[in-house]
């Protein structure tokens, strides 16, 4: 065994293509730190496995597994890299090549001998899994001693804890891995205690405690560049920063920063922390058990040495022996926890996915933190436990001793045979195939769902699989890249668990594809798993459920963040009840002519690209295909015919011949950007000028400085090669052979004209004012003048436009090249610090930042929510109680958990009847003699629930209003309801739907209006 392995030019690159995910969490100098690590990991059951893959996928040096035991068939269970042909091996030795296979930069090896201390001094990290107490104890020793990092970690059924030492003192280089904060001063007071006011527009988002260093500050200069000072928050805009009564008097504008400080944490030895324990507290509804479980854990190490074996499942004399033991170790003056001491008893001896996978992503992340510095460590022990999985006390599964011998013999140890009948023929949708979806997958087989005789999986998902897909989504390989990944996660899934039933679909969800997933396919469902990354899609599916009255198990994540929320029909509020947070949209002033951020200026060379490269070639296709396109645009209400006519003539106008053209266009361009605007944006509003008696460039608004073209300059250099080359491209002009050199030459020799300031131009310095030039600009050309403008343009018969659609992960096609380019020179205008291409990818193209450890986190608890949905299947909503069953929110960089029951269903009432968002009125409108008519329908409310229909609509189609002229009404409430919403919608009711969804405005017997909820009717 060689550890400390040399590393290879290609390991110390990183590949920004493989991590470009994960770098957004890490940062390229944690990434480089963890490069250079090794890790050991003990004990390769279905835990190290787990944590294996993890540590893995996050790109180590070096990873050695060890674990000479023999994989035996209950291995299956949770071993999902093991197959049934390696049973009787080293454990180590058969998922050695399947984890070797997940990151081709990573060295995997195994290792059988002793752990001596010359052995573990080749590792940064340890990690030991399901070990006892007294080998936790020597190898913790040795690792304190020595200054390596140890990590243990156990499962028992719904149990599990971690326990974490990283040394005497541990430096934390970034405590939260946000990025920094950063805002503009309003204010700075002269006082013993100064108060740093921010601008009104950004919370400054510290915390006391935090530093801040100062840039750009007029007046009270003496802060700009000096040493990091301490926070305290007095307001989301504003915080102290000690004695500033020596300073100058504060003028105007500056900028402060959050300053990353490191932070040295002490951390005890396992068997110190033993005598003295630190607990971070994984749910605040369990405050008292963590103490209890530390005792009951050690005991359960005594119970082995005495019995030999655990305890035995549901065994009261077994129980009562753990019980005796534990109070052996418990002086507390509190009374220990006995039912949940007999509970880790009853079920200690199972294995369960959902417990591995939350465990596992926890630990994997603490391995990542203990390597680089980055986030805070978790201090030191943590106990979890879901025995809010069990059902009541009445129906626990009593011991069996004639379970067979298989894959889920630890999962039925904990749950019983019914229990495992039930969850293996569960149906369920899985909407999505990237990282959630794949660890879904891989829990779901390990736990047997959809493995039954009438059990089945759906996965769906449009998407094919790209080389950073690998980083975290981990069914796929790199011979896999190109490939469907529902197809290919399905076909992985099956080969974990052979039993598996498992169809894999390729199209998206949404209205246009509801003829696939139809009544038919919902009524064959249990559940539905939400495993998606965008919002509407995760609504769309939410409205299908409440819909089809079936539970939705929804998650996400976001770096280290995740989320998971459990949907219970007829109970609790829908994942549309409570709305995200809106994305944040800058106004256009400020990315049109005052950008204080990068963001901004990000945001505005992204819509640069789609301006110049994107739409004038739709345009063009839609000139060539449309024959009636000119028609159409003059038909269009307000400007925007005018606007369309500009774009054209420009498009028209620009048309370059060669390549040359294109460089001339570029440098142009370049002049006309970075350096003309701006001189004009000067002219109106020149440095010093005042409104109102305040400067005008003060605030938000930060005085720019016009670029001078330098074609050495490598940004500068960026910008004329891609903007030359992506303009060469949308005109179709080949770019072949050309060199960087001969592009700059080019734009060295192009006459670019004198900048002459026009009077009279008025520049918005208010989003108001920008709308109000927009919609008078519009005003010059009458619609005549503007068709006859549109109708007399002529196509050059060789002109061929194509739209350039951004892409931002082929490094290959200079996207990025522009954006980053041009982004960084209109930052350079204005002084806001620049950005590299990987941040402004980032923000270009909205980057969710992810780990695989995250995800398996968030799985875990997911797939403990499906085991609560399995045990309640059945019963009533009476029966069924909703505070068993958990949401949760956790943030693995802090680390912080919060768990919170589901929220309850809003009710609301008509009448004496009460009902919520689940609740509908069932209509059948199939009748002997044929199909209900409008009036009828109208009838049966009236008469059965006293209900006088004011309006009905289907969609945004009116069927029916009491103002509809009287004709056409009497007409239409003879007409069939189908046959109504035909009419109204000019569109034919499609042949796979055999119900209406109808909602209607309502008065009660009084004639006041009352709230209701929607209506299916059934028309075939």
């Amino acid at each position: 065994m060689t550890a400390d392995v040399e590393m290879t030019d290609a390991t110390k690159r990183i590949d920004e293509d493989l991590y470009s995910r994960q770098l957004y969490v890490l940062g390229h100098e944690a990434m480089k730190l963890f490069q250079d690590s090794s890790v050991l990991i003990c004990g390769m059951k279905a835990m190290g496995v787990e944590i294996a893959k993890n540590v893995i996928l996050a790109g180590p040096k070096a990873v050695t597994l060890r674990d000479n035991s023999l994989a035996q068939l209950e291995d299956l269970g949770c071993n999902y890299f093991l197959r049934e042909n390696m049973l009787g091996t080293a454990r180590c030795e058969a998922v050695v090549n399947q984890l070797t296979e997940l990151n081709s930069y990573v060295q995997v090896q195994t290792y059988v001998g002793e752990l001596s201390e010359e052995v573990l001094n080749k590792f940064r990290v340890v990690v030991l899994c399901d070990a006892s107490f007294s080998d936790q104890l020597i190898i913790g020793d040795i690792c304190h001693t020595n200054g390596i990092k140890f990590i243990s970690v156990c499962s028992f059924g719904l149990f599990g804890n971690l326990f974490c030492d990283f040394g005497d003192k541990f430096v934390v280089v970034d405590k939260n891995g946000e990025q920094p904060s950063s805002c503009l001063v309003q204010h700075i007071s002269r006082d013993n205690e100064g108060i740093v006011t921010c601008n009104e527009e950004t919370r400054h988002d510290l915390e006391t405690g935090d530093f801040v260093t100062f840039s750009e500050i007029v007046g009270m200069e003496g802060l700009n560049n000096s040493p990091p000072r301490e926070v305290t928050v007095i307001t989301p805009y504003s915080f102290s920063i000690g004695d500033t009564s020596e300073l100058n008097e504060y003028t105007d504008r500056g900028v402060v920063t959050e300053c990353k400080t490191p932070i040295t944490v002490e951390f005890k030895s396992l068997r110190d922390s033993l005598k003295d324990p630190e607990f971070l507290i994984s749910d605040f509804a369990k405050f008292d058990r963590p103490g209890h479980l530390l005792k009951a854990f050690q005991a359960l190490d005594v119970f082995v040495a005495e019995k030999g074996e655990l305890p035995r499942p549901y065994n009261k004399e077994d129980a009562d022996v753990l019980l005796d033991l534990t109070k052996k170790f418990y002086n507390g003056e509190e009374e220990l926890s006995k039912d949940v001491i007999t509970k880790l008893s009853y079920v200690c001896r199972g294995e369960l996915m959902p417990v591995i996978s939350f465990l596992g992503g926890l630990a994997a992340q603490e391995v990542v933190k203990a390597c680089t510095g980055k986030f805070m460590p978790l201090k030191q022990f943590m106990f979890f436990d879901a025995l809010e999985c069990l059902p009541a006390e009445d129906k626990l599964p009593f011991q069996q001793t004639d379970y067979p011998n298989d894959r889920y013999s630890k999962q039925r140890l904990v749950f019983g045979q019914a229990f495992h009948d039930k969850l293996s023929n569960q149906g369920n949708f899985v909407v999505g195939a990237g990282a959630l979806g794949c660890e879904f997958l891989k829990n779901f087989a390990m736990m047997g769902v959809g493995c039954g005789p009438n059990g089945h999986i759906v996965i769906t998902d449009m998407d094919i699989i790209e080389r950073s897909n690998l980083n975290r989504q981990f069914l796929f390989r790199p011979w896999d890249m190109g490939k469907c990944k529902s197809t290919v996660a399905a076909d992985a899934a099956w080969k974990m668990n052979p039993s598996l039933k498992i169809e894999s679909l390729l199209e998206r969800v949404g209205p246009d594809t509801e003829h696939i997933y139809n009544d038919k396919f919902f009524s064959l469902l249990s559940c539905v798993t939400n495993a998606l990354d965008n919002v509407d899609a995760r609504k769309y599916m939410d409205r299908r459920c409440v819909y089809y009255h079936l539970p939705l198990l929804e998650s996400g994540t976001l770096g280290t963040k995740g989320n998971v929320q459990v949907v219970l029909p007829f109970l609790t509020e829908s994942y549309s009840s409570s709305n995200d947070p809106p994305e944040k949209e800058y106004p256009i002033c400020t990315l049109k002519n005052f950008p204080n951020a990068i963001q901004h200026t990000v945001q505005w060379a992204r819509d640069l690209f789609e301006g110049v490269f994107s739409k004038p070639g739709r345009v063009f296709k839609q000139l060539q295909s449309e024959p009636d396109y000119i028609d159409r645009i003059t038909k269009m209400p307000g400007n925007e015919p005018a606007t369309i006519l500009s774009e054209l003539k420009l498009m028209l106008d620009r048309n370059p011949n060669n390549f040359p053209d294109c460089v001339a266009w570029a440098r142009l361009q370049f002049e006309e950007l970075f350096s003309s605007q701006i001189k004009q944006l000067l002219f109106n509003f020149p440095p010093n000028s005042e409104n109102n008696g305040v400067l005008f460039w003060s605030g938000s608004k930060r005085c720019p400085t016009p670029a001078v073209f330098d074609s050495t300059n490598d940004t500068h250099g960026d910008f004329i090669e891609s903007a030359s080359l992506l303009y060469a491209e949308a005109n179709s002009i080949s770019t072949d052979g050309i060199t960087r050199e001969q592009v700059l030459s080019l734009a060295n020799g192009v006459l670019v004209p004198v900048f002459k300031p026009r009077e009279g131009v008025k520049i918005a310095t208010t989003d108001q004012e920008a709308q109000e030039m927009s919609t008078s600009s519009g005003d010059s050309l009458s619609s005549q003048s503007v068709a006859e403008g549109l109708k007399s343009l002529k196509l050059p018969p060789n002109l061929k436009i194509i739209a350039l659609e951004f892409e931002k992960d082929d490094d290959s096609n200079h996207h990025m090249d522009f954006v980053t380019s041009t982004s960084n020179l209109r930052a350079a205008n204005y002084q806001i610090e620049q950005a590299d291409k990987h941040r402004s990818k980032g923000i270009a193209g909205k980057i969710i930042p992810a780990v695989a450890t995250t995800t398996a986190a968030v799985v875990g608890l997911v797939c403990l929510e499906l085991y609560k949905l399995v045990r309640d299947q059945g019963c009533s909503k009476e029966e069924v109680n909703h505070e068993n069953y958990k949401n949760a929110f956790f943030n693995l960089a802090l680390p912080f958990f919060a768990f919170s029951e589901p929220i309850l269903a809003e009710k609301k009432k008509y009448y004496e009847t009460e009902w919520t968002l689940w609740d509908r009125f069932e209509i059948d409108g199939r009748l002997a003699d044929g199909e209900m008519t409008l009036g009828e329908f109208i009838g049966v409310f009236k008469e059965k629930y006293r209900l006088n229909i004011t309006m009905l609509s289907q969609g945004v189609a009116l069927i029916f209003a009491f103002f509809t002229e009287a004709k056409k009404k009497k007409e239409r409430m003879e007409m069939s309801v189908s046959k109504a919403v035909e009419v109204v919608t000019k569109v034919c009711v499609p042949d796979h739907l055999t119900s209406l969804v109808l909602e209607m405005c309502c008065d009660d017997d009084e004639g006041n209006d009352v709230e209701v909820p929607y209506i299916k009717y059934s028309f075939k």
